[in-house]
């Protein structure tokens, strides 16, 4: 309240006053205190300062009610009048030449039709990788501005890599939510740390706590769509008991469900909708009938795929007349240098890989159908985004049937991998197609997912839809766009002020550039003219239409040696008139090459890139690494029935070690069956389970092996102490050596086995610790999901880096 409206008001109450004369001069004094002043930035919709102010009674108080102005209640808060809702949709791991709406081979028509009554843009571009593209989308902040510099899973620390979200860098829906709006987060969340995941918290940084009301989704980098472990809220969701089950529909099911709900109750109040299906990102599964339609159809390999879709790109217009393909790498294979076998293997894998695509595509176009069926569905800005990088070359040049490989520095061969052609795409693998399909998605440019250095990892389409203003229908954009510009567009379109302050916390300045002025202008001189990149020192940095371009590492290799940046070879491109970075002029502008990479080095400095960082897969492993966790240094974990989902950085810490579980449970006089303890799942893991009355052991190697040790004699009646003790046989520091695995019974040994190596960094890529059941995926398929155990398990005690057999078991044989 300004002060000339104050003292208008105290005058006016002050004649009351006087007139009832029922009050003295210190009931006066106290009363008028109860105003207060500074509430200017207060307007609707545009407070500097978040939360808004505490309500207070404007009238005037008097002794009882009936010498009191009416009462009035605080009202809920309203945003921006005319606020529009907000779709945005962001898919995983797709190339800029991957769907058809962009030229690509896998058919769209969700796109397509957002496309023509909307807007392209041909140059938005992300970071190369899941996490840090995420954290910029959500923040409007560089991903290591917002500490997001690689995936949660290899955070180190440092500032901008420890992966921990700042209450500085305040999320779009922490925003939206407290200028009026329902927020909801739907799919993949890869934003909070992952030693934050389990029951016991904390919970500020999952999606709740990053200002979503609602969450339905998974707290990890992929999933497994046929067995996946979810979360509402901050509750696991059982699982399905539908054979046909499929992730991406669920996903597209609760969208649909909320938003609908949502506007029901509340027609009035917009609504964010952040959804984020997972797909395409590794495991490439998918519908039998859906993968089906596309045999035969990628039989020309990748080489004939690159030139098709080229040209369909050019016919589309989104990209120039006088583009230039970009040549394959020579690291890659030619399609004509392979044999029949695996031209059949790797033509399948895209078969498969295109039918996710175009299955992930269609549930989006549920979503799209249901909030075009509200009231309000003109007034919808839908944001369609085709990939949170390109399109991912982790299945290696051979392909993968089990990408945990990949992240344990294990490459694959295609002779192995082509036993199990039919059934790619179903639950039995975590499959990836090869890198060279991973690079022909990425049509017209160079490399792929990871190397942030070049447009095949950073480019992406984008899609934007809003019925009641763009007039441009089936427009194309070309100005300069990157992730972090989404949060201050849509800021601007819904008229809302980014805010100094949220929750007491003052916020650091949102990094994006407005695009909103694109919008009706296709010509419009582009706003954001500096953008550097950088992932796994894969280096890039683009200024006034050049990039400065430096490639640190194939994206297809896990395994990275020594490298010194300082020899780093720069490439240079004139981007505005080369729009593919298919001529680097590096050699005849050495001036220009000096500019850009000094500039890099500011930019780096500036935004929490330093220090350079090119190590890979042993970032992966969390104790190699330092990262916290919950557990401190216990070496004794006891976890009790109902213990089930807990995540795998949350779980103990058991590569490359001696540990042993000790298991005391109840058979009842029928016996008993299924899981007591599992860890891991269809990609790595192990499991403790009771079957035909017998205790089992089984070792799940990455999938390559599953060593598994039966006890010969059915388990006795009544309380037993059963106990797996597992004897690392490699030195301190030395990853996946041998090991023995020895089981007792009530003290007595029952089995043992020699296993020749052992998981080296990662055991599994999403799922964790289970007591009594099988959540997620199998450790191993001669059991029927979820394997709950009949008997009464009373604990199940870890213990790390010392073993349990007894010296009377060590001399008895094994049984």
């Amino acid at each position: 309240m300004k002060a000339k409206d104050f003292f208008s008001k105290v005058y006016s109450i002050s004649e009351r006053v006087m007139k009832k004369n029922c009050i003295n001069s210190f009931f006066f004094i106290i009363l008028i205190s109860n105003f207060s002043f500074g509430q200017e930035n207060n307007k609707p919709g545009t407070p500097k300062s978040l939360p808004q102010p505490d309500f207070h009674f404007p009238g005037y108080v008097g002794r009882t009610y009936q010498d009191s102005d009416p009462p009035q209640f605080p009202q809920p808060i309203k945003a921006p009048k005319g606020a529009p809702n907000v779709v945005l949709i962001l898919l995983d791991d797709s190339g800029f030449g991957q769907f058809s709406t962009f030229g690509g081979g896998v058919p769209s028509p969700t796109m397509d039709k957002l496309a023509a009554e909307g807007i392209r843009y041909n140059k938005f571009h992300t970071t190369a990788l899941c996490s840090p593209t995420r954290a910029a989308l959500i923040t409007g902040r560089n991903h290591h501005s917002a500490t997001f510099g690689v995936i949660s899973e290899t955070a180190t620390g440092y500032d901008g890599y420890t992966c921990v979200l700042p209450r500085s860098c305040g999320t779009i829906g922490e925003v939206l939510k407290q200028n009026g709006y329902m927020t909801a987060w739907i799919g993949k969340n890869h934003n909070t740390p992952p030693w934050e995941t389990s029951d016991a918290g904390p919970f500020d940084r999952w999606a709740n706590g990053l200002g979503f009301e609602y969450f339905y989704g998974f707290n990890a980098g992929d999933m497994n769509h046929w067995n996946p472990v979810l979360y509402e809220n901050r509750n696991l969701v059982p699982a399905s008991k539908d054979p046909n089950y499929h992730m991406t529909v669920d996903l597209a099911d609760h969208a649909i469900s909320w938003v609908r709900k949502v506007k029901s109750i509340a027609p009035d109040k917009p609504y964010f909708l952040y959804l984020a299906p997972g797909a395409a990102h590794s495991p490439h599964h998918a519908p039998k009938e859906w993968i089906d339609k596309f045999k035969g159809k990628f039989d020309m390999g990748w080489d004939a795929y690159r030139e098709q879709a080229f040209e369909r790109q050019k016919k589309l217009g989104v990209i120039p007349a006088d583009a230039k393909l970009t040549a394959r790498p020579e690291s890659l294979p030619a399609w004509n240098s392979l044999n029949a076998d695996q031209k059949r293997l790797y033509a399948r894998m895209m078969e498969v890989f295109a039918g996710y695509g175009a299955h992930c595509d269609y549930e989006m176009g549920r979503v799209v159908d249901a909030v075009k069926q509200l009231p309000d569905a003109d007034n919808t800005i839908i944001i369609y985004i085709a990939g949170d990088n390109g399109a991912s070359a982790e299945g290696g040049i051979e392909g993968s049937v089990n990408e945990n490989l990949f992240f344990n520095g294990v490459s694959e061969k295609w002779q192995d991998n082509i036993k199990f052609i039919d059934e790619l795409g179903g639950p039995k693998h975590f499959n990836h197609f090869t890198a060279e399909w991973a690079w022909a998605m990425c049509t017209p440019f160079q490399w792929t997912k990871q190397v942030a250095s070049h447009f095949g990892g950073t480019r992406n389409p984008m899609i934007i839809s809003w019925p009641a203003k763009i007039k441009d229908r089936g427009g194309l954009r070309s100005q300069f766009t990157h992730t972090i510009d989404i949060v201050p567009t849509l800021y601007e379109l819904i008229g809302i002020t980014a805010p100094e302050t949220i929750n007491g916390i003052t916020q650091s300045p949102i990094e994006g550039v407005s695009f909103a002025y694109t919008f009706n202008d296709a010509k419009a001189k582009e706003k954001h003219t500096t953008q550097y990149f950088e992932l796994g020192v894969n280096r890039g940095i683009y200024h006034n239409g050049w990039m400065a371009s430096a490639l640190s590492f194939a994206p297809w290799n896990p395994n990275r040696g020594n490298f010194d940046p300082d020899k780093q070879k720069w490439e240079l491109y004139k981007v505005d008139e080369d729009f593919t970075q298919s001529n680097d002029i590096a050699s005849n502008n050495p001036t220009k090459l000096r500019e850009m990479q000094d500039l890099w080095w500011v930019e780096a400095s500036k935004y929490n890139v330093l220090p350079l960082d090119w190590r890979a897969v042993e970032r992966l492993n969390g104790e190699l690494m330092g990262r916290p966790t919950l557990a401190g240094d216990a070496t004794t974990f006891t976890y009790y029935p109902g213990q089930v989902g807990l995540p795998n950085e949350a779980s103990p810490r058991i590569l490359n070690k001696s540990w042993s579980i000790t298991a005391d449970v109840d058979i009842p006089e029928s016996g008993a069956e299924g899981m007591i303890v599992t860890h891991g799942g269809l990609v790595g893991g192990y499991g403790l389970y009771v079957q035909n009355g017998k205790p089992s052991f089984v070792y799940n190697n990455l999938a390559l092996e599953r060593p598994t040790i039966t006890g010969k004699d059915v388990l006795p009646k009544g309380k037993v102490k059963l106990v797996v003790d597992f004897k690392y046989e490699g030195k301190e520091k030395e990853l996946g050596k041998a090991a023995t695995v020895t089981m007792l019974v009530n003290g007595k040994k029952v089995a043992e086995e020699h296993l020749e190596r052992t998981i080296p960094i990662q055991i599994s890529l999403n799922e964790g610790l289970d007591i009594g059941m099988d959540a997620g995926s199998p450790v191993d398929f001669n059991y029927k999901l979820p394997f709950e155990f009949t008997g009464k398990i009373e604990k199940v005690t870890y213990n790390l880096g010392n073993s349990k057999e007894s010296k009377s078991s060590k001399n008895s044989k094994t049984k």
